[in-house]
C-alpha cells in the first residue's frame, strides 16, 4: 500500500471526495489518483487535514483537485483546478440567469472554454481535431490570449448582483492562473476526470454495501479499493494479487509492493 513518503514523491496528483456513512454517522471517502496507483481513505474531515495526513503537510508536486476551500487552503507546489467541475458551474449558472449580464458572462466564458479546448485536442493529435497538431510551446502561445481574457471577464463581473456570476468571476480572478497549469506542465491533464472515476468505483460498492459499521470495516473498505484500482490501473489481476499477499503474510514473506511496478502502456 501506497506510504505517504512515497505520495508526497509523486509529481502529480488528482483528489476528490464523496459522502460515506460509518454505522449512519457521517464520513467522507477520498481518492488519491497518481500516475501508477489509487488510494482511498475514510475520514471523519472534509478538510485540508485530510490533505495533509494523507500527502504531508505540504505536496510539492502539482495537485488536481476542484475549488473545495480544503484544497486552495493546502500548501501544493503547484494545483491544476478541474475544467470540468467550472463548465458546470457556468452552465448551472447560465440556467439560472435571469439578467442579460450574468447570461453575457456566462457566455463568453464559455466561449473560452471551448477555444481552450479545441486546442487542447489539437495538442494531443485527437482524431476529431481540427487543425495541425499544436507543439507544447504553440500550445502555450495560443492559449495565453484566452488565459488574459478569462482573467480580464472575472475582473470585470468581481461585484456582480448575481451571487454565482460573482463567485465565479472572483475564481477567474483569483486563482486565474491556477487554471492553466496543464497548459505548461507534462502529465497534467485539465480535468479532475480520473480521480471522479476513482470515486465511482467506491460509490458502486458504497450502493451494494451501504457503507461501513465499524473503524475496522473503514480500514479494510480502504485497503481493498485501494488495492483493486491499483491492480486495475496496472492491468493486474486483483484477486490474484491479494491471493499471494495473505499467502506471503501467512509464510512471514514481504508483499510484493504494487508501487514498484509500471503503468502498462
Amino acid at each position: 500500500m501506497p506510504n505517504s513518503k512515497r505520495r508526497c514523491q509523486e509529481p502529480v496528483v488528482n483528489a476528490d471526495e464523496t459522502g460515506h456513512r460509518t454505522n449512519g454517522e457521517k464520513r467522507w471517502l477520498w481518492t488519491f489518483v497518481a500516475r501508477t496507483f489509487v488510494f482511498y481513505r475514510i475520514a471523519a474531515s472534509r478538510g485540508s487535514d485530510v490533505l495533509q495526513a494523507v500527502l504531508g503537510e505540504s505536496f510539492p508536486g502539482i495537485l488536481g483537485s476542484d475549488r473545495l476551500p480544503a484544497y486552495l487552503k493546502y500548501v501544493v507546489g503547484q494545483r491544476q483546478l478541474c475544467w470540468a467541475h467550472l463548465t458546470r458551474n457556468v452552465l448551472s449558472a447560465l440556467d439560472l440567469a435571469t439578467t442579460p449580464g450574468a447570461k453575457r458572462f456566462c457566455r463568453e466564458a464559455l466561449a473560452l472554454d471551448r477555444r481552450l479546448f479545441r486546442l487542447w485536442h489539437r495538442f494531443r493529435g485527437d482524431p476529431g481535431a481540427r487543425g495541425s497538431p499544436l507543439t507544447r510551446a504553440e500550445l502555450i502561445t495560443k492559449v495565453l490570449p484566452i488565459e488574459k481574457r478569462l482573467f480580464a471577464l472575472g475582473e470585470r463581473y468581481l461585484d456582480a448582483a448575481n451571487a454565482d456570476v460573482r463567485n465565479l468571476a472572483r475564481a477567474f480572478f483569483v486563482h486565474n492562473q491556477h487554471f492553466f497549469t496543464f497548459v505548461h506542465e507534462d502529465g497534467v491533464e485539465p480535468t479532475n476526470n480520473s480521480a471522479e472515476r476513482a470515486l465511482r468505483t467506491a460509490v458502486q460498492w458504497r450502493k451494494i454495501m451501504f457503507g461501513t459499521r465499524s473503524e475496522q470495516g473503514e480500514r479494510a473498505v480502504e485497503r481493498l479499493l485501494t488495492i483493486v484500482r491499483t491492480c486495475q490501473l496496472q492491468q493486474l489481476n486483483a484477486l490474484a494479487y491479494l491471493t499471494a499477499a495473505i499467502a506471503a503474510h501467512r509464510h512471514c514473506q514481504p508483499v510484493a509492493s504494487l508501487l514498484n511496478r509500471r503503468r502498462t502502456p
